[in-house]
């Protein structure tokens, strides 16, 4: 079996983040962050150690730096909190986003020096520490989104943020990856930034093949998606990301620069909200089938669907069309007929979550290189513990 416990802790989960050694996780449930004393362990019994409490609405994201040992939550009132544990207390530092819209997600860089904000205000903030002043101030990168910034996701070398579409001017220009950052957004585009910011990442950082680069400068634009983007994430080394679209389709790209090397998958499931490489050559996603989907990526670099993680899904290919369509009229020709909504027994999802999967996080040290346990939460206030150590052996043996 796949899934190994499975913790039912709030009516919803907007976002969740473990510490470095996996004894605490942090659970964002409406307007609060619960703290607990938890363990991916399958027996493990969680117990709530803190409450979180200073933002007004909606906590949308949050991630726990693993050497500071800061917390950084998001909300929709349009502010940030960077939390230190003193005395066995939370203590919270406001931060300055200058947003008119609310705060999507958020991710420390590799470093722990900044951390990036997406926003609905088609804007990404990226924050830093001023110790002149004692706070943390922002930088925006502005103009280039289209919409809301669904995500964030920081190149390895701590420099790179992403966002998608070829840019022209740099179409035939190589340069390193080693000052990049991606994002994902509602305008069907993901796109790379330089997030580079004078005085708080090294000048080497800012030079490339094709000179300096400037903070907020796009480098690549990937327009490959019909719909809205979500869940750009980095492969290990760098070298290739993935991101899903809300048209139920995943990209990826091999070889991020001037000519990435693009594949695009397109599925007959539900469309998919968050990715996770678990190595170079296999990558999880889960969404609104309420079921993580493995891919894996053959000799020849080409991404295929292998399958569903939750024994209890029943593949799309096993159910004849026209039973689906006979089930699908009966139900709205009783709800149009009683005016009330019906809702089969065995129409459940029959699946550890009963929700949409928004979220996956790896149960591993940073900078780990294959993943074999990782977490998921969603909109039905679950959070479940994966252990992939079976099917990763199986997939080894088979060279994927």
């Amino acid at each position: 079996m796949v899934a190994v416990a499975s913790h039912q802790l709030a009516q919803c989960i907007s976002g969740h983040a473990w510490n470095v050694d996996l004894t605490m996780i942090a659970v964002c449930t409406n307007n609060e962050v619960h703290i607990y004393n938890a363990s991916p362990a399958p027996s493990a019994v969680w117990d709530r150690l803190h409450v979180l409490q200073k933002h007004d609405q909606l906590v949308s994201g949050v991630d726990w730096a693993p050497v500071s040992n800061y917390i950084v939550t998001v909300s929709h009132d349009r502010n940030s909190y960077v939390w230190k544990l003193e005395e066995n207390v939370w203590q919270p530092t406001l931060v300055i986003l200058r947003i008119n819209r609310a705060a999507i997600s958020v991710k420390w860089s590799p470093r722990e020096n900044k951390f990036a904000v997406a926003s609905g205000a088609k804007s990404v903030c990226v924050c830093y520490y001023e110790e002149d002043n004692n706070w943390w101030v922002s930088k925006i990168i502005r103009k280039k989104h289209g919409s809301t910034v669904t995500g964030v996701a920081w190149h390895p070398n701590n420099v790179v943020f992403f966002c998608f579409q070829l840019y022209e001017p740099y179409a035939k220009r190589s340069f390193r990856l080693q000052v990049l950052l991606a994002t994902t957004s509602t305008d069907c585009k993901c796109r790379i930034f330089s997030a580079y910011i004078k005085g708080v990442d090294s000048r080497s950082a800012a030079t490339t093949t094709f000179g300096e680069i400037r903070f907020g400068e796009q480098l690549v634009q990937l327009d490959l998606a019909l719909g809205w983007a979500f869940g750009v994430k980095w492969s290990p080394s760098g070298r290739s990301l993935a991101y899903v679209g809300h048209d139920s389709t995943i990209h990826f790209i091999d070889d991020v620069g001037p000519s990435p090397i693009a594949q695009t998958l397109a599925l007959r499931d539900l469309p998919l909200r968050d990715v996770l490489f678990l190595s170079e050559k296999r990558l999880v996603a889960g969404g609104f089938d309420c079921n993580p989907m493995l891919f894996a990526s053959d000799d020849t670099g080409t991404w295929n669907f292998v399958r569903f993680l939750d024994e209890g899904k029943t593949p799309a290919s096993d159910v004849k069309a026209s039973t689906q369509f006979s089930e699908a009229f009966g139900k709205f020709y009783g709800q149009a007929k009683r005016g009330v909504a019906t809702e089969s027994p065995s129409s459940a999802p029959g699946t550890y979550h009963n929700n949409c999967i928004t979220l996956l996080n790896p149960l591993a040290p940073p900078g780990e290189q294959e993943i074999r346990k990782f977490s998921t939460s969603g909109m039905d206030g679950k959070v479940v513990i994966w252990d992939m150590s079976t099917i990763s052996d199986a997939l080894a043996r088979l060279g994927m």
